[in-house]
């Protein structure tokens, strides 16, 4: 199974999400838009999992007690060389220390945490390939004005288990963790 450790949007937040993709997605425009089933915030991705290492890391993973964390989105941005539009996530103290610990709790279980600094985003749309970027860049030319996200407080984080299709992927949540001391 592939997993990875994420958090979950507010529904106000996916509301104004829907509303950015409708405005900007363009038939033929030669990106796939993620749906807002599929949003989250990656704390850490972990990749294919043995079942003794899925077991291990719910184990650390209910060992963490973390305060609740506020979540604030900035603005839209891109990943030109891997064809995404994404919303940015501020990069805030509590959250820093949130994907630390997760980081850190699956580490016995296996799990290296990445080389790269952690860049907290939620992904709405790629390029279907090179040769599509093209979409990537027109949709740079119309977003003028960035929008403005409301703020909430992240209650959870959860184990997601990811699902290659050919519409994209899909996740289904394999277990719900509560933030609070």
């Amino acid at each position: 199974m592939r997993l990875f450790v994420g958090i979950p949007l507010a529904a106000s937040v996916i509301e104004q999400l829907e509303k950015i993709s409708m405005r900007h997605r363009v038939e033929g425009d030669g990106l796939r838009w993620s749906t807002p089933e599929s949003w989250h915030i990656t704390l850490q991705f972990l990749g294919n999992t043995s079942e003794t290492q899925y077991e291990c890391v719910i184990a650390r993973l209910r060992e963490l007690h973390v305060p609740p964390v506020p979540v604030e989105l900035d603005e839209l941005g891109y990943f030109d060389r891997a064809g995404i539009l994404f919303a940015g996530v501020t990069l805030t103290p509590e959250l820093l220390t949130l994907q630390q610990r997760v980081t850190a709790a699956t580490l016995p279980c296996g799990f290296t945490p990445e080389d790269r600094p952690y860049r907290p985003h939620i992904t709405l749309a790629r390029s279907k390939g090179r040769r599509n970027a093209v979409g990537l860049e027109a949709l740079k030319g119309k977003i003028r004005q960035q929008p403005k996200f409301s703020r909430f407080v992240a209650e959870e984080f959860l184990l997601y288990e990811s699902f290659t299709l050919p519409t994209g992927s899909q996740y289904e949540t394999r277990e719900r963790f509560r933030l609070g001391i």
